[in-house]
């Protein structure tokens, strides 16, 4: 009788601990799932609480996303202070009304001269010496003269890079002071395309779509020492390179 007894009890034993690490075992498990989940999201760039509703939360910067700098109150920052400043133009209300996005517009100001006026003053483009405007995708029709406004004001600018904003044709820009130009990662496909350089150095069309050297005397008159025209067309070209010296 004590051998069963001492039996069951054992045996009641082992039922108790395996319903204990059952138990932590589902435990854990949420843990995991829990974590796997938020080191996904954190590795995404986002990190967002969810409700037991499965609905995100948006992130406390979210109704500044679509603001470029100079459209935020109570700081006096100038452009000629910032290396890469957003200058790409936010959606409309109507775009994302279409792309059933949630944003909640700044409340709508009377703008005054004397607001444009400040405005042009804080953006403070002539005085630019350095500036990256990259990889915002600003060769889109309505991105295009909000662009070229500010490049036709960049008149000291000595290094410019604007790689990857889809440009196709930027000949109407001068820039007098310009010693670098990057704009790699374009659609340009002609050396006519380019703004004008007189002082440049140093040139980069990495990655556009040139597929011939017509249009590279435009350059002769410059001090320039290197191009760069890597992944273009024209590099299946039987010995492009001996062509590619604008002194030639």
């Amino acid at each position: 009788m004590r051998q069963q007894d001492m039996s069951e009890s054992s045996s009641g034993l082992n039922r108790s601990s395996r319903d204990i690490c059952e138990s932590n075992s589902s435990h854990y498990s949420e843990l995991s799932e829990t974590n796997t989940w938020t080191t996904l999201c954190r590795n995404r760039g986002t990190l967002h609480s969810y409700s037991d509703s499965g609905i995100s939360s948006p992130l406390p910067s979210d109704s500044f996303k679509y603001l470029t700098w100079n459209n935020l109150d109570q700081h006096d920052v100038q452009g000629n202070q910032l290396r890469c400043p957003r200058v790409r133009k936010g959606p409309s209300e109507e775009d994302l009304l279409f792309r059933r996005e949630e944003y909640n517009f700044p409340p709508k100001k009377k703008v005054l001269e004397k607001d444009k006026w400040e405005k042009w003053q804080q953006e403070n483009w002539e005085e630019c010496t350095n500036l990256n405007i990259s990889f915002q995708a600003l060769g889109d029709p309505y991105q295009a003269d909000n662009l070229n406004r500010i490049l036709r004001r960049l008149i000291r600018v000595r290094t410019l890079w604007l790689v990857d904003n889809s440009l196709t044709d930027l000949s109407a820009i001068r820039l007098p002071r310009c010693k670098e130009l990057n704009v790699s990662k374009n659609c340009f496909t002609s050396f006519k395309q380019l703004p004008k350089i007189p002082e440049t150095r140093h040139l980069s069309l990495a990655e556009n779509q040139i597929a011939t050297l017509s249009g590279l005397s435009s350059l002769q008159s410059t001090p320039l020492e290197s191009l760069m025209l890597k992944r273009n067309p024209c590099e299946f070209h039987q010995n492009y390179r001996k062509q590619d010296s604008p002194r030639q």
